[in-house]
């Protein structure tokens, strides 16, 4: 006879105590704002937690990588209320063009009713997603999340598949498919690692990887038009000049610890700091060169990430200071 587990459901509360010092941290980890794009149909980055957004603050704002479009997550870990929803409908008229994202442990009906009545009478710049979020175990197994959409934008998943056959479709050039190609074969070259898991490899100069912080990654990058190929430190929101400079107050360990000194990039008159290793090279989308600048990337990846990753989870946010109005992110592109 064959013996099969019993799914038993687990209270949320059992698990996350408070929305704001549980539940929106786990969902910013990467595996798990994963999960929770993979429901949608998404391809989520994390720019920002506890955003000001007019009088109230969102628990998530996020990047669709598919469309670089704004996404804003705002999770309940009860059911629905109208207080929640009139956040939104705040959010919405204060961002003009953006996907919403709300999270609950149960909608009423009348709240999700209300969702698809926004979807129907709101042009494409806005999207209403209503996602319940649930825990189930199997014995005596960890708790597992599950993400079930109970609303969503008219003719989504249609729309969603014809974008990615068009995307698909779409001739690339020749060194946009070298690339693509090049990706590809780093992505393959890190399978086994735990920590280097890079979003899904595009058509691009750049590809990045999570350090575990919200607001700043690592980047991996392919420059042709200077012949050289890097990895960085990405510090991209408004902490980025503070954190900047309480990591550079540790430059020597950092330096002995990668066993190179970096450039140093604070630029001043950006948001956006870097700290990056540059290798020239001949001609980086040769293909025969590839082996050897795969494996340097992947041991500067590794390098990068041994001496940054326990350094960035200890920056003083109270040290910070800067534009909490400004939204613009600022790609790992710019080399």
């Amino acid at each position: 006879m064959i013996t099969l587990g019993r799914l038993n459901k687990v209270e949320l509360r059992d698990i996350w105590k408070s929305e704001s010092q549980d539940f929106t941290p786990w969902l910013a980890q990467p595996e798990n704002i994963t999960a929770l794009a993979e429901a949608l149909s998404m391809e989520l980055e994390i720019e920002a937690r506890e955003r000001e957004v007019g009088p109230f603050r969102a628990d998530l704002l996020c990047k669709d990588l598919i469309d670089d479009s704004w996404v804003l997550i705002e999770n309940q870990l009860e059911r629905t209320d109208h207080s929640h929803l009139g956040q939104l409908l705040t959010y919405a008229a204060g961002l003009q063009t953006v996907t919403i994202v709300w999270i609950a442990s149960r909608f009423t009906e009348e709240h999700r009713a209300a969702l698809d009545w926004l979807n129907e009478i709101t042009d494409e710049r806005f999207k209403f997603f209503g996602v319940e979020v649930e825990l189930w175990r199997i014995g005596d197994s960890i708790a597992a999340p599950k993400f079930n959409i109970v609303s969503k934008p008219n003719e989504w998943t249609r729309s969603i598949t014809q974008a990615s056959r068009r995307i698909e479709s779409e001739a690339l050039s020749e060194t946009k498919k070298l690339q693509l190609d090049f990706w590809i074969a780093l992505q393959k070259a890190l399978e086994g690692h735990a920590f280097l898991r890079s979003r899904k490899p595009r058509p691009q100069h750049w590809t990045t990887y999570s350090i575990g912080r919200t607001g700043m990654h690592l980047g991996a990058i392919l420059d042709s038009q200077k012949s050289r190929i890097a990895v960085e430190l990405y510090l991209g929101d408004e902490n980025a000049k503070s954190f900047f400079g309480q990591l550079k107050a540790d430059q020597v360990a950092i330096e002995a610890e990668l066993g190179h000194a970096p450039a140093w990039m604070e630029l001043p008159t950006r948001r956006a700091c870097r700290i990056v290793s540059y290798r020239s090279v001949t001609d980086p989308l040769d293909e025969a060169s590839w082996p050897e600048l795969i494996a340097w990337i992947s041991k500067t990846l590794e390098a990068y990430y041994r001496a940054f990753h326990k350094r960035v989870s200890k920056l003083n946010v109270s040290a910070t200071s800067g534009d909490s109005g400004a939204y613009e992110a600022e790609g790992s592109g710019d080399v």
